[in-house]
């Protein structure tokens, strides 16, 4: 795979081609190391309507940092979103339910920074900066807008929820994936459908849905069709485990865990790089990936191998080995 957005899609044309081959959702499964290996998918799947089940770990829309950024740009998108606007008025510090409640019901279907709206005494320093924003989004260029947002919000991650730094790779996945406005408002909804904060119920017989899970949590199952996402090292084998051995061999049984559950299918993924932020003004936007130790070149001819977006039995160019060149040899015969 090209990087982890094209593992994506990958997943999610082969799943759906597998149902439209007579193999339903619900027989296929997509492993993960950890939980958070799944967001890209996730998007993707939102994307094309997919339903999904997640074991282990929270789904990527239900995530609360994902959802407060949601609030802020649909409260843009449409001042007559309550929803919207409750949650995001509670971002501000000092501003509860009760206050929250109290500012929307006085202002109507007015945006801060417009009359009629005053500012919670509790939320007076934060107050301009959050009526700015609304006004900026609303002229904006799409593209723009998630930068406008996270500007804002990144300062008060800290303080909404802890492991800040793993929310904020989450909101990383979300900015870079978002494509147009429209199908990015539309599509990814604020609450779940079963409505406000319950768990989701247990699916129902004669629904069906992909099945996404840990590794962990795959222990036991069998699908008829299996992905396992992310050969690559540093998530399988993780890297907070190779600097033990046992750590390795743990991971090594744990990757062994994810190929048994197949019982036709099976696909290993290794996207090539990941997409990364922050990074020096002319350095790569991406980091390389390098195929998990766990599958070293003795054993690829037992396997066949595709590239993103083809199919079993199409051609895939095979990697010519390159000469070995004496450098120093043919350096010195130039001044013979």
């Amino acid at each position: 795979m090209r990087d982890d957005l094209a593992q994506a899609e990958h997943v999610a044309r082969r799943a759906l081609a597998n149902r439209e081959a007579g193999l339903p959702l619900r027989d296929q499964a997509v492993l993960f190391r950890a939980a958070g290996h799944s967001a890209a998918l996730e998007l993707e799947l939102a994307r094309r309507n997919v339903p999904y089940v997640k074991y282990g770990g929270l789904r990527f829309f239900e995530a609360a940092h994902v959802k407060d950024v949601l609030a802020i740009l649909r409260w843009a998108e449409n001042p007559r979103d309550r929803v919207a606007a409750f949650r995001s008025l509670q971002l501000l510090p000092g501003v509860g339910p009760g206050i929250a409640r109290r500012t929307l019901d006085a202002a109507g279907d007015r945006l801060p920074g417009h009359g009629g709206m005053r500012p919670p005494p509790a939320a007076a320093e934060h107050w301009p900066r959050l009526a700015a924003l609304l006004a900026d989004l609303r002229a904006a260029p799409w593209p723009d807008q998630l930068g406008l947002v996270r500007g804002f919000y990144d300062p008060l991650l800290e303080e909404l929820h802890d492991f800040a730094a793993s929310r904020r790779a989450d909101l990383d996945q979300l900015e870079r994936t978002a494509g147009s406005r429209e199908r990015f408002l539309t599509e990814l909804t604020l609450d779940p459908p079963a409505a406000s904060g319950g768990p989701a119920g247990a699916p129902l017989r004669d629904e069906d849905y992909l099945i996404l899970s840990t590794i962990h949590s795959a222990k036991g199952q069998e699908w008829k069709a299996v992905f396992v996402l992310n050969l690559v090292d540093g998530c399988i084998p993780s890297d907070m485990a190779t600097g033990r051995p046992e750590g390795v061999e743990e991971e090594r049984r744990l990757l062994y865990v994810a190929m048994t559950r197949a019982k036709d299918q099976l696909q290993l993924l290794q996207p090539e790089r990941f997409y990364v932020l922050g990074q020096a003004r002319h350095g790569d936007r991406h980091v390389r990936a390098p195929r998990s130790r766990f599958l070293p070149n003795g054993l690829l001819h037992l396997s066949e191998h595709l590239a993103a977006g083809t199919h079993p039995g199409a051609p895939v160019s095979v990697p010519v080995a390159i000469p070995r060149i004496d450098l120093a040899a043919a350096m010195k015969s130039m001044w013979e």
